[in-house]
């Protein structure tokens, strides 16, 4: 008995493993090409309102909203609300000096988080679309112009923007930056065919009229709102042109701290949202369980395989090839450590990436049973 369940560990995991992070990329990627759905867009420009929640940012803020009003798209058409979410310092007051009729900054004594801000400033918005975006970030003038091209497509109801990196050369900079482009090729390959099941947090636009208040708390409201969405029967696409430049993480430290929550707000979303692991009632429940949740096991399925490989090894030299594969990837980490030029090979670079993504993956969970709630900011 033990034998054939340890078959099934090696070869279930095995097979799950693959298919999260080569075989559903394979499919989406070749189902566009096979089954393109392309976007009418057409030189559009509807009335927008640019949403953002800052907190304590004074600077960042600033020059946000100088950014914001910047871009190169008709200035009667597009006015930006900052909620300032229980600030203690002088960043409502930063913004105010904006010398700008297009710019609204609502205070909110108390700190709540961005969904709450969302949800209080949406009902404000003048704007047909809500172009949503984050302090930090910076964006390209033509970005808005480029998102709100695609609303000339009825069937469009929310387009996400395209996050770049700055400075990503080398270093755990450019791992970040690998796995970044690993993703934006499957979001631009769901796209193609259909709808994409998050969008970036930096930048994104909706049709207010299908903007849905999120629970309070919540951390992925670029998973929640699109996933919103499509559920109403609309398409979500991504827009490569529409660029936000970031810097990205220096440091395994720097990226741990920003990934995890990220990961753990995907069982906050589905704890929020429990029809997105329901077939009939998520439009997009394979893509979503594909991109999204499947990533979630992989730490666990990693333990899994090398706990079967062990049990395994002299059954078979397959099984025993596996395992010294594991060991020989680990020590290999290990020697990248100690040799600087080594870790800048690719196939390292490449194996270390995926280390350190499921790890975090794995310290999501714990993160998440031990504050359901996570963090506001």
């Amino acid at each position: 008995m033990l034998p054939i369940l340890a078959l099934l560990a090696f070869w279930g995991s095995l097979i799950i493993i693959l298919f999260t992070y080569a075989g559903y990329p394979m499919w989406v990627v070749a189902w566009g090409r096979l089954f393109p759905n392309p976007v009418r867009k057409r030189p559009h420009s509807p009335r927008v309102t640019a949403i953002l929640a800052v907190r304590n940012a004074p600077e960042s803020a600033v020059a946000k909203v100088e950014n914001l009003l910047s871009l190169d798209y008709p200035a009667e058409n597009l006015d930006i609300l900052v909620a300032c979410d229980g600030c203690t310092d002088h960043t409502a007051d930063a913004l105010r000096q904006i010398a700008s009729r297009r710019v609204r900054v609502v205070e909110f004594p108390h700190r709540r988080g961005k969904a709450a801000c969302l949800a209080d400033l949406v009902p404000m918005a003048t704007g047909e679309v809500l172009l949503m975006v984050d302090v930090r970030q910076r964006l390209e003038p033509d970005a808005l112009t480029r998102l709100a091209a695609n609303f000339a497509d009825p069937d469009v109801g929310a387009v996400s923007g395209e996050l770049c990196f700055v400075d990503e050369q080398g270093g755990f900079a450019a791992k970040v930056g690998a796995y970044w482009r690993y993703e934006k090729m499957i979001r631009h390959a769901e796209a193609r065919s259909g709808s994409v099941v998050g969008v970036t947090g930096a930048l994104y636009a909706i049709r207010r009229d299908l903007y849905v208040p999120l629970p309070p708390g919540t951390v992925l409201d670029d998973v929640l709102t699109p996933m919103n969405v499509v559920r109403d029967g609309y398409r979500v696409v991504f827009e490569a042109g529409a660029v936000a430049w970031d810097t990205p993480s220096t440091t395994s430290a720097q990226e741990r701290l920003r990934k995890v929550r990220t990961l753990a707000g995907n069982y906050q979303a589905v704890a929020f949202a429990p029809w997105l692991v329901v077939p009939f009632q998520n439009p997009l429940w394979f893509r979503f369980v594909s991109h999204k949740l499947l990533r979630l096991m992989v730490p666990w399925l990693l333990c899994l395989l090398a706990a079967s490989s062990v049990f395994l090894a002299f059954s078979h030299p397959l099984y025993l090839a596996c395992l010294l594969a594991g060991v020989g990837a680990i020590a290999l980490l290990v020697a990248a450590n100690w040799l600087p030029a080594l870790s800048d090979w690719v196939p390292v670079r490449l194996l270390s990436t995926f280390f350190h993504m499921n790890v975090y993956a794995g310290q999501a969970l714990v993160a998440y049973v031990r504050n359901p709630r996570l963090h506001l900011w």
